[in-house]
């Protein structure tokens, strides 16, 4: 028997994870005013450092699934804010040098995201059972517009510096937070898990397939996603040099607003079809057609302006479109009581494979032509789909 759910719990979670996830690359898109900019990997994988960190710990004792969500997801919302905003410019005002500091804040920004993301899975998870893929479209879009708002930010001027674009961020993280706070309970399907420890999370890994399916489909969609959405900005101005005709600053902002931003319509439209087919087959065709994009790259990169950045559009479609697939896939085979310490282990450690990727991409950077840098991401789509389409997997409410 379904329980009565209010209309308001979707809007305003989806709006709650906007907010929160927000504080994500608001460095990067900062990083130039902080006296970083040669460093944004590093700024990247701090935030990605400070994630995993925080996932582990939050499964192992596992944080999700014995705390309300809300009041979990309100309190990292707080540390993240502070961290990115007031405590970054305190270090850059009073330090001699402050690139150290700076990084020991983006890492703690991602240690708060570690009950932002993975905590918003959980409350939705708690309220759609039948569903859950579409929900988790619409969750996972969220996310990727507070991603790609910096990058807006940055690209409405030269007068917006990055101290108000890290303000910006920190202020609607705080405004998202309270609105989970105050409107999101936790739902019927929620189930509390009392004790802490791995050993059922380990127990639950081995005897159920799907799940491991499911989990490294996610993993390989990882290996390219956040990597992507790191060196866009790169690949824009590099293919704008290419042709001789560099682009302002600004301009390479906007367009990597729009690649990156415009993968919600990826997120929210692959919710709408899992509806009618099923989350598997949505995730594994756009998993296959980003990895596709991975291919093509080198070869794309040779194209007119205006047929390059149509691809990656496109391509910024399909690279996020199959996260809230495979995120709603892998709570639907969890156990019911391990789904938030499960769901954050899974992104634990597709995160902690995103730092590899985007180190190895800013390494290339640097030793290979700017064409074919993109496309060593095509491994993690190749495996992903390789073993997400195996066998395995246990029928699911949609």
């Amino acid at each position: 028997m379904s329980e009565p759910r209010p209309r308001r719990i979707l809007p305003i979670i989806v709006l709650a994870q906007f907010c929160g996830t927000s504080l994500w690359f608001a460095g990067n898109a900062a990083s130039a005013d902080l006296g970083m900019g040669d460093s944004v990997a590093y700024v990247a994988s701090a935030v990605q450092l400070g994630f995993i960190v925080g996932t582990l710990c939050s499964a192992w004792l596992r944080i999700a699934d014995r705390y309300a969500a809300s009041r979990l997801f309100f309190g990292s919302c707080l540390l993240g804010a502070a961290c990115n905003y007031p405590l970054t410019m305190l270090a850059l005002a009073t330090l001699p040098q402050p690139d150290a500091a700076v990084l020991i804040l983006r890492f703690l920004v991602g240690v708060a995201l570690a009950g932002i993301y993975p905590v918003g899975i959980r409350a939705a998870a708690s309220w759609f059972q039948a569903g859950l893929g579409h929900a988790l479209g619409f969750l996972t879009g969220a996310l990727v517009l507070g991603t790609s708002f910096p990058h807006l930010m940055r690209a409405l001027g030269a007068r917006i510096d990055g101290g108000l674009v890290l303000a910006s961020a920190s202020a609607i993280a705080v405004l998202g937070g309270a609105a989970m706070l105050a409107w999101v309970p936790d739902g019927p399907y929620a189930r509390r898990a009392p004790s802490s420890g791995g050993g059922t999370l380990a127990q639950a890994w081995r005897s159920l397939p799907g799940l491991r399916a499911a989990a490294i489909g996610y993993f390989g969609h990882m290996w390219e996603l956040y990597a992507f959405w790191t060196f866009v900005p790169f690949y824009v101005a590099a293919h704008a040099a290419a042709l001789g005709a560099p682009m302002a600053a600004p301009t390479v902002s906007l367009w990597a607003f729009a690649i990156i931003g415009l993968g919600a319509l990826g997120c929210v439209g692959g919710g709408f079809v899992s509806r009618r087919l099923g989350s598997r087959p949505v995730a594994l065709t756009q998993l296959s057609l980003s990895g596709l994009c991975c291919v093509l790259s080198p070869l794309c990169f040779a194209l007119p302006t205006p047929a390059f950045l149509a691809f990656l559009l496109f391509w910024g479609i399909v690279v996020v479109g199959d996260s809230p697939q495979f995120a709603a896939l892998v709570a639907q085979e969890s156990p019911p009581a391990q789904v938030g310490s499960i769901v954050t282990l899974v992104n634990a450690i597709g995160f902690a494979i995103t730092v590899v990727s985007i180190q190895l991409l800013d390494a290339l950077a640097g030793a290979l032509p700017a064409p074919y840098v993109m496309a060593v991401l095509a491994a993690g789509p190749i495996i992903g789909v390789a073993w997400a389409g195996a066998g395995g997997w246990r029928p699911a409410p949609r």
